[in-house]
Parts: structure tokens; sequence; C-alpha cells
């Protein structure tokens, strides 16, 4: 069990072991959930994504060719194959 102190502020700061267990790296967004009789989770938000995310992950790696539907998709599915793996062999 870990225990967090709050802060003056109203603040808590989670310690690397915590966040590493949720999956959370920095930038990311944590969602808590108030549940009854004074409980809460907190899970990993996951982002929906968007289109400037999308577009800011194709920046510096095309050399300026623009990308047809086919190179996009298997774009996407190494992404995806990729994330899956991670999520295989992580932890």
């Amino acid at each position: 069990m870990t225990t967090l102190t709050i802060t003056e502020q109203g603040q808590v700061t989670f310690q690397s072991d915590v966040l590493d267990h949720l999956g959370i790296r920095p930038g990311d967004k944590i969602r808590l959930d108030l549940l009854p009789n004074g409980r809460a989770e907190l899970t990993a938000d996951q982002s929906q994504g968007s289109w400037d995310a999308l577009q800011n992950f194709f920046a510096g790696k095309t050399n300026g060719k623009r990308l047809s539907i086919e190179d996009l998709n298997e774009a996407i599915s190494d992404a995806a194959a990729a994330a899956v793996q991670a999520g295989l062999t992580k932890g």
C-alpha cells in the first residue's frame, strides 16, 4: 500500500512506482472516479486522440512526401502492433 501526503494547496505527488503501475507517463491524464462510502478509483485516462496528434505523429517522418491512404493504413497498423507488443512485454 502506498500512502500519499496532501500539501497545503491540496495537491498530491504520486511516486514513480505508482505511475509506472498505472502506465502513466508525463503529459498523460489521470481519471478519478468518486465511489460510494468515501472511496475513489484512479486510472490512466485513455486518450481518444485528435487530428492534431495524428498530423504531428507524421511530422518529420515523410521527407515531404504525401502519404496515400494505404501508407496511412500501414503506419496505423504498424503503430497498433507496436503498442500491443509494448503492452504484452511491459511489467
